[in-house]
């Protein structure tokens, strides 16, 4: 696949333990990814923060580590990401969902790179 100029960049802000059909969102957001063909997907557990309903989830606490912050990023292009906005808005809930302009540099495979050569 072959990324290159301008692209999305869709970050998607969730619960740990935010579920879709009995298994974590986020897990079905990265299967969703996958299965749509997007460039890639990165998860990143957040360690504190709060969110609309301003209730603090810290690592800091046991009681409060249970629902720490997730943070998805997908860059692909417009029509990749537009086509999976509305699977996003079914199964999230809860939470935020953001989307901008980006310059892609530089996206390539080590598969792809050996296939070349």
């Amino acid at each position: 696949m072959k990324l290159q100029g301008r692209g999305k960049l869709l970050k998607i802000y969730i619960g740990e333990s935010d579920k879709w059909h009995g298994e974590s969102l986020f897990n079905a957001i990265v299967k969703l990814a996958k299965k749509e063909g997007l460039a890639g997907v990165t998860v990143y557990r957040g360690i504190e923060g709060f969110g609309a309903s301003s209730r603090l989830h810290t690592s800091k606490i046991l009681r409060l580590s249970e629902d720490l912050p997730i943070i998805l990023e997908i860059i692909d292009t417009e029509e990749k990401i537009n086509n999976i906005l509305g699977k996003l808005d079914e199964m999230i809930n809860e939470g935020l969902i953001v989307l901008q302009d980006v310059d892609v540099i530089k996206y390539t495979s080590k598969e792809k790179e050996k296939k070349e050569v």
